[in-house]
């Protein structure tokens, strides 16, 4: 069990900087936050600390600017989001994460107030997790929070680097849902238990599928994923993608566990996601020129039938298909919908992933409508498959 900030006396954060490493990795159009679903899940932590009269400090990384000052990826959108949503005395933004200028935004700090550095990874060293950037980034703070599951199986200058300097490493609220909720589904899922697999690759869900697949009573595959598993059998999957390095795996998959394992039946299918209007539904093989888009409409059926019809658990990752264009996105919305209504029939949902959080939207299905809407995609993969998040082994255990 890992330190969490209630665990510290009141008084040790008062007056104390607190550096809180949280992930605003947000979509921003136009200059304006998009979607705040991760913005809104720090919000305890960040008010936790300001109540009990912490100078709080809080860094994030948003997209992928290699190291380079990138002004589409300021955080400068997220600290007026921040301001309009937090009940602080005061947000502040410094144009930078290290340096002079931050130091002096740190020293000037009162308590109770929030001070939101620039994107990290405009900083080559943070992802490279630096040494001499992880002891600037720890000189400014007194307390080291990590709030940020979705970027804990990184070993990156803020999440894990800097974590060393502090005597309390500390898991925030939203660290410690995390742990609790995946933990459950991890070691002792309630049953039955069905495990829903969508998205692109197998690549990125190997560890965790392998763990997964040996304790689920029952696997739905849809997304890319789906293809590699159809082509192991030696059905026709026409141009969709396979992923050669995992086809005999999937083969081994589906001959040892083929009685809980789902796989799509039938497919709408294009020749390419650009041309519109020329899609169309087909049952069986795919045909050579075309590409599998989502899943069709009878296996659709098929699944929501299945996430019905349990009242144990549910984790869903990963959307059946290219949701983002509506001609394909009738099959993730219908899971979706399924899901929404598994819930309150009495089921435990989990859903992980940033694709399946926008998936839930599409279909209109709230956040109050299933259990647990995971921040992190690829950690909660990483932490299902049993293997280590470097941001929370360096913790502090209670």
């Amino acid at each position: 069990m890992k330190m969490t900030i209630t665990d510290l006396p009141d008084d040790d954060y008062k007056g104390k900087k607190i550096f809180v490493r949280v992930d605003f990795n947000v979509p921003v159009e136009k200059g304006k936050v998009s979607e705040d679903y991760r913005i809104r899940r720090s919000i305890p932590t960040i008010e936790y600390l300001a109540r009990k009269g912490a100078a709080v400090i809080l860094a994030s990384h948003l997209g992928r600017p290699k190291g380079k000052v990138n002004q589409k990826l300021s955080l400068r959108p997220i600290a007026e989001r921040l301001s309009a949503v937090l009940k602080v005395n005061e947000v502040k933004f410094v144009e930078d994460c290290v340096g002079s200028e931050v130091k002096y935004s740190v020293t000037r700090l009162e308590q109770g107030e929030v001070l939101l550095l620039e994107n990290l990874r405009f900083h080559k060293e943070e992802e490279a997790n630096d040494p001499g950037f992880s002891k600037e980034l720890a000189s400014f703070a007194d307390i080291y929070v990590n709030d940020a599951f979705s970027t804990s199986h990184r070993s990156h200058a803020s999440t894990y680097g800097m974590a060393s300097y502090f005597n309390y490493r500390l898991a925030g609220l939203l660290v410690e849902k995390e742990l609790d909720v995946l933990g459950k589904i991890r070691d002792n899922p309630f049953r039955p238990f069905i495990v829903i697999v969508g998205g692109a690759k197998i690549k990125d869900k190997i560890s965790a599928l392998k763990n997964l697949i040996m304790k689920a009573d029952k696997v739905l595959i849809g997304g890319g994923v789906a293809y590699t598993f159809l082509a192991s059998k030696g059905i026709s999957v026409g141009d969709s993608p396979i992923e050669t390095d995992f086809r005999d795996w999937a083969k081994e998959v589906v001959t040892k566990h083929g009685d809980k394992i789902y796989l799509p039946e039938d497919h709408v299918i294009a020749p390419s996601a650009q041309k519109k209007g020329k899609s169309r539904s087909i049952d069986g093989e795919i045909p050579e020129g075309f590409i599998g888009y989502d899943i069709g409409q009878r296996t659709a059926s098929i699944y929501t039938h299945e996430i019905l019809s349990g009242e144990g658990t549910i984790f869903w990752n990963g959307p059946m298909g290219l949701f983002e264009k509506d001609e394909f996105s009738h099959g993730t919305i219908d899971v979706a919908r399924a899901l929404s209504l598994a819930y309150w029939r009495g089921a435990n949902t989990v859903v992980g992933g940033g694709d399946t959080i926008a998936a839930l939207r599409k279909a209109e299905v709230l956040e109050t409508e299933v259990d647990f809407v995971s921040t992190g995609g690829g950690a909660s993969l990483v932490f299902l498959g049993g293997d280590e998040l470097p941001g929370i082994s360096v913790l502090s255990d209670k």
